[in-house]
């Protein structure tokens, strides 16, 4: 036999082509009849791994690949094929060579015929992506990676990746014993997840990557990366976990985030629901709502990534999760709330679509359901020994309605002034109010209890803080000013409280309360540069029309024997402020008429008030007719107020607020009023106004409060001069036709003109009904209403025997005489038919 002889050395470089027997020697021979791809495969191959891809047989490949790019499909097939085998026979260094092939084949070639050579590059980074190797799977998910970042001139009609979609977020949930080789894993997750994001997005014919399917998949691999850098800074420990760079791109929170962000940006609207659900449900899975900093992260990322009109999307999502969670533990509730307030203070700031009253009406609805748990909880708690229990559940709820009440608030304050308005009236018809009735139906205990009254009322002045309003009618519509001022009326100084700070945000268009704040004599008040504009017509007309139902309700206030120092202290910037924004000449005296009232209604015997009570109206006339005096710029007028202020400090400091108000100030134990000059006088300062623009004649009538149904409505005890309507049942029979038919003369014209003695017997008739029910006994009234009402059920009882006995028959009657039933028959000529049924 011969003795083995080197072959050629175009043929040394292939290892296949080296032989030691004749019978290999004789096929070696054969190997220039081999297909030329194949040969030129193989020539890139070095006979060592270690020398790398052959660059001079490389550019052969890729120049007969471009020249023929028919035979890419072939090329693609083969390599594949050497690849498999190289992967089951462990020679990492052919398959590392064969994949840089694969890239740099897909980088030059860019033909339509490039479809099939894609499918065996896909499937044989699929091989590596299987396989356990981390090195193997981090090289396939580059080659990837580069694949992904190459636009098509053509689309994919049937490519899918669902396989690459499950395998790298496998990737990203990698648990590997190493924490080097872990976090090269997860890295090479996410960047195979993000290139198939890249890949599939841009394409119109690839949308199934936004199915539900797919989204579980996406979201949580890369929440999970988020989330574990979250709990790594929360143990104290770098978010760099140990062997990773500084880069970003080592780093798999970072580069989560960065995919996270790329993917809500690309979805359109019809894909948010996909997009955001993922989220709620992986941190419903991590219990992440308590605490709740991760899930805040997350949606401020979805907010700043999602496109602005596509918020009021995500912010429904987060509704629809709070309603899934109602039953809840108070936590968990409390954190989805503090997610919403995130997402609408982001989202307010743009557009919200038509959510807006939907996110209210939400929250309102939450509200009263934590309101109601809490009510139960506290009944039980009391009827069981476990106090402590009950106090923290207690506490629990609180923490919820505070966070409806901030994101409710932040909400509206973000809102532009007309749709403020209207969610001010929305959130006032929620505020249950004694004697009206309710749409939610909740136990009539929670709805009017303090807590739930001031739990929707603290909404407000958020609401209203910073509103700007031309005028004031459009501020104050009689829907929203009725059940406010009723409210007033509560027997609780903190809804008074709330109600007065509502009116100021509303009424202070200047801006002026920080200047005001404050109860107190103010010396100089040019000092304060008090900003003011003109009274306009429209707040002219509103004052006319509502100017007396404002008085009113501070009037009742001052006199309600729970004040405190804060309720003064609002009351009087209440006065301030109407003093500077709806005060013309006609307003002026109307104020120093209330003032005058208010003070000798601290004066008066009648009304049995405490007297902390009485010197802190006092206190509050001379704070506030100091103010006015200095304000409408007349000297006698503030002669005479400066003039009482100081008798009053030399002998009633008590009657002034800086003295009144203190902690330790000594009360008098009654009032002189004999001492005229500690007082205001009527007539000193009509006499001070009596020049032009004031009519200083109105200051001699006194100021008395109008008497309405608000006090019907409220938990305060009813007037005696509330009027009660009775309706008068006429005694006698209805008048036949011929009484009604009255011939109509030329005096009888002029009766009816004249109606001067009517109405004088109207109003007699209606002071006897009044002086009756204010005077007469309980048993007379009540017999007297009896009366009219067994007479109004006799009128019906006959109007219904009329209407309801039946016609009379031919075929007769039937009667019952003496248990035995009597037929009486009625001839058709003695019936009486209707005019409408003869003819």
């Amino acid at each position: 036999p011969q003795k083995n002889t080197k072959l050629p050395q175009k043929h040394a470089k292939s290892p296949r082509n080296y032989t030691k027997s004749p019978q290999n020697r004789v096929c070696g021979c054969c190997g220039p009849l081999r297909p030329r791809y194949k040969r030129l495969v193989d020539n890139i191959f070095p006979e060592d791994p270690k020398d790398g891809l052959s660059k001079s047989d490389m550019e052969k490949l890729t120049f007969y690949a471009v020249s023929a790019p028919e035979k890419l499909d072939r090329i693609g097939a083969y390599l594949a094929e050497r690849l498999s085998r190289d992967v089951v026979r462990h020679r990492y260094g052919y398959v590392v060579i064969a994949m840089e092939a694969l890239d740099q084949l897909l980088m030059a070639c860019h033909s339509q015929s490039i479809k099939p050579f894609v499918e065996s590059f896909l499937h044989m980074v699929a091989k590596l992506l299987e396989s356990r190797e981390p090195d193997l799977q981090v090289l396939g998910t580059n080659s990837f990676v580069k694949f992904a970042n190459i636009e098509e001139d053509t689309p994919s009609y049937h490519r899918r990746y669902d396989f690459f979609v499950s395998q790298f977020s496998a990737m990203c949930h990698s648990t590997h014993e190493d924490p080097e080789t872990r976090t090269r894993i997860r890295v090479a997750g996410i960047k195979g997840l993000q290139g198939v994001v890249r890949k599939t997005v841009n394409d119109e014919l690839q949308a199934i990557i936004w199915e539900p399917q797919h989204m579980d998949k996406l979201i949580p691999s890369m929440l999970f990366n988020m989330q574990d850098s979250e709990d790594l800074d929360r143990a104290g420990h770098p978010s760099t976990p140990s062997g990773a760079g500084q880069d970003g791109d080592e780093n798999p929170a970072a580069l989560a985030e960065s995919c996270f962000r790329e993917l809500l940006g690309r979805a359109a609207y019809g894909n948010m629901n996909n997009a955001v659900r993922p989220v709620l449900v992986h941190l419903d899975s991590h219990h992440l709502w308590d605490p709740n900093e991760f899930a805040v992260s997350c949606f401020r990322i979805i907010m700043y990534s999602i496109q602005a009109q596509h918020s009021h999307h995500v912010i429904q999502q987060v509704l629809n999760h709070l309603d899934h969670h109602n039953k809840n533990t108070p936590r968990v509730r409390a954190g989805i709330v503090q997610v919403l307030l995130e997402t609408v203070a982001i989202a307010a700031k743009g557009s919200v679509g038509p959510t807006v009253l939907e996110v209210f009406n939400t929250l309102l609805k939450h509200l009263r359901m934590s309101v109601d748990f809490e009510l139960g909880e506290t009944s039980r708690r009391n009827s069981s020994s476990s106090v402590s229990s009950g106090r923290g559940k207690e506490s629990e709820e609180r923490i919820v309605q505070n966070a409806i009440i901030q994101t409710i608030g932040f909400f509206g304050g973000n809102l532009p002034d007309y749709q403020r308005a209207e969610v001010m009236m929305f959130v006032m018809g929620k505020v249950p109010v004694y004697g009206t009735p309710c749409h939610t139906p909740l136990l009539l205990g929670g709805l009017t209890s303090p807590w739930f009254q001031k739990s929707h009322l603290r909404l407000c002045p958020q609401v209203t803080s910073g509103f700007k309003s031309k005028s004031m009618a459009a501020a104050l519509p009689p829907p929203f000013l009725d059940p406010l001022f009723s409210i007033s009326l509560m027997e609780d100084s903190e809804l008074r409280q709330l109600v007065l700070e509502i009116l100021h945000n509303i009424i202070d268009r200047h801006d002026n309360r920080a200047k005001l704040r404050g109860i107190r004599i103010i010396p100089n008040v040019a000092a304060l540069k008090i900003k003011r504009e003109k009274i306009s017509k429209q707040d002219v007309a509103f004052m006319k029309k509502h100017g007396q139902q404002l008085y009113r309700h501070i009037y009742l206030g001052c006199k309600e024997e729970d004040n405190v120092h804060k309720n003064f202290e609002l009351l009087f910037t209440t006065l301030a402020t109407v003093t500077i924004e709806l005060a013309n000449e006609e307003v002026v005296i109307d104020l120093i008429r209330l003032a005058i009232a208010l003070q000798d209604m601290a004066l008066g015997s009648e009304e049995n008030m405490p007297m902390f009570i009485r010197c802190g109206i006092n206190a509050l006339v001379a704070a506030y007719l100091n103010f006015l005096s200095q304000m409408i710029a007349n000297p006698p007028f503030c002669q005479h107020v400066s003039k009482v202020i100081e008798l009053r400090n030399l002998d009633a400091p008590y009657l002034l607020p800086e003295h009144i108000f203190r902690d330790k100030c000594r009360l008098p134990e009654s009032l002189d009023k004999e001492d005229r000059q500690l007082y205001f006088q009527t007539a000193d300062m009509a006499e001070c106004l009596a020049g032009p623009g004031y009519n200083a004649e109105r200051l001699s009538i006194p100021y008395i409060p109008q008497v309405t149904d608000e006090d019907r409505l409220t938990r305060r005890k009813s007037f005696v001069d509330t009027i009660s309507l009775q309706v008068d049942i006429m005694s006698n029979s209805l008048p036949d036709k011929s009484q009604l038919a009255e011939e109509i003369t030329f005096e009888t014209l002029k009766k009816a003109i004249d109606t001067t003695g009517l109405e004088e017997q109207e109003r007699e008739k209606r002071r006897q009904v009044m002086e009756k029910f204010q005077k007469a006994p309980f048993e007379e009234i009540a017999a007297h209403c009896e009366s009219k009402a067994n007479m109004l059920h006799d009128r019906l009882a006959q109007i219904f025997e009329l209407t309801i006995r039946p016609p009379p028959s031919p075929s007769g009657v039937v009667s019952i005489s003496a248990g035995h039933t009597q037929h009486q028959s009625v001839p058709i000529y003695e019936m009486k038919f209707p005019d409408l049924c003869v003819y």
